[in-house]
């Protein structure tokens, strides 16, 4: 490896492909990092993990739920890799309480063009460190990482549902919700008028063991992950996704949500987590043409106003968004980190012609909030729209110039993008 990142020019490393856009597609080549898969050492004590950089999160999850142990921050998907996750900073329902997962990291070591071996961390090489955090690969490949896991009594998480009836309702229910440890909105984007961003927020807790024992008394305290069972065998015919069909799937699932709020039920964890791993191949129900996801951040003073104008377009453009999921953000950690204080909004849009031009017009409303867009759900932004969104891209371009990255480390999005 060492050699070829010095002879290489436009090269990224890889891992499970779960990028939604081209952030791992190496602008001449791809370096493929499945094959360090190693977990090296952990320590129960402090839940101290160190693996190799492809080291899938699913392996993870099977090796230590059952040992009484969770990662500290989990995507929407567990078919990714650490490295992966750390290129990418990812977040998930708890980052308005725990941040991203390069918060966690507590040392990476990270393979230069030069063919160096560097470790960096909070401490060690702090600057490459945060540059490396969020920096999509750019700086380097990661090759191994240390982060502690989290002790959990169970593997079953305590869910409540609370109603809120417009885009109002649903930011003051996830602000509301701050002192839980999970908290995510699904949101009906085709609702208008009055009930215009009306969302079900899903409020979660790590169960105690007595309360798995009261609610389920028969089962299994730390559960395995479960096997997908249902899948898509044929790319669906483009009409089946249209505004008809979201706005009736919309209108039960919001009703069938609405009659389990005022009470808690236990969740397992995986499908709680990662109800999509749940379903192979779910990306065919878009049909051939595929689909973008977007997923925006907005700063709090300006989240009513804008995300309400994004729904508002979205309703009138009827283009359905299968899929609209709304957080609470905190802080971002490091220098090309997506998230923000504020709330991000994720969409599913079919890819038509017309969503082109749709997504365009989402962006300028993002900018002129002072938001960003998720560069590892983006195949599609404007170079403007993406250096509006990251001041501190300069910085990150002066690293990669004296670690000597720039040319040598390059992906199609680096490219697109002008990094």
């Amino acid at each position: 490896m060492p050699g070829l990142l010095g002879r290489s020019r436009g090269i990224i490393a890889r891992g499970n492909g779960r990028a939604y856009g081209d952030a791992a597609i190496g602008e001449r080549l791809t370096l493929g990092a499945l094959g360090l898969d190693r977990m090296k050492a952990f320590d129960p004590q402090t839940g101290r993990l160190t693996v190799e950089a492809g080291v899938l999160l699913a392996d993870i999850l099977a090796a230590f739920v059952p040992r009484g142990f969770f990662p500290p921050v989990v995507p929407g998907t567990k078919l990714v890799t650490v490295g992966g996750m750390i290129a990418a900073d990812v977040h998930g329902k708890n980052h308005h309480r725990e941040g991203s997962f390069g918060d966690h990291v507590e040392r990476l070591t990270l393979v230069q063009p030069s063919g160096e071996a560097v470790v960096c961390g909070p401490h060690d090489n702090p600057d490459l460190f945060r540059a490396t955090v969020g920096g999509m690969g750019l700086t380097g490949v990661i090759t191994e990482a240390t982060f502690r896991m989290k002790p959990i009594e169970t593997g079953w998480i305590r869910q409540r549902t609370v109603v809120a009836g417009d885009l109002a309702g649903a930011l003051k229910a996830l602000d509301e919700s701050d002192a839980a440890t999970y908290s995510v909105a699904w949101i009906d984007c085709l609702s208008r008028g009055a009930d215009l961003g009306r969302s079900l927020v899903f409020v979660g807790e790590h169960a105690t063991r007595q309360e798995v024992a009261s609610d389920l008394p028969r089962a299994d305290i730390l559960p395995q992950s479960r096997a997908g069972r249902l899948g898509v065998p044929i790319d669906l015919p483009g009409w089946t996704l249209n505004k008809a069909s979201v706005a009736a799937f919309n209108e039960v699932y919001f009703r069938q949500g609405a009659k389990k709020s005022g009470t808690s039920f236990l969740a397992h964890w995986d499908p709680y987590f990662f109800p999509l791993d749940g379903v192979h191949r779910w990306n065919r129900i878009y049909g051939r043409r595929g689909f973008f996801q977007h997923q925006c951040v907005v700063p709090p003073f300006t989240a009513h106003a804008a995300l309400s104008e994004i729904l508002d377009r979205i309703t009138r453009s009827g283009k359905a968004s299968f899929l609209a999921v709304l957080k609470k953000m905190g802080a971002g950690g490091s220098l090309m980190s997506f998230p923000m204080p504020g709330y991000t909004l994720a969409l599913d849009l079919r890819v038509t012609d017309e969503t082109f031009a749709l997504l365009d017009d989402i962006d300028r409303i993002v900018v002129a909030a002072g938001g960003r867009l998720y560069l590892a759900k983006d195949a599609r932004q404007s170079r403007q729209t993406f250096e509006a969104g990251y001041p501190a891209l300069g910085r990150f371009n002066d690293i990669r110039g004296a670690i000597g990255a720039t040319g040598h480390l390059a992906s199609h999005l680096s490219s697109r993008l002008g990094i």
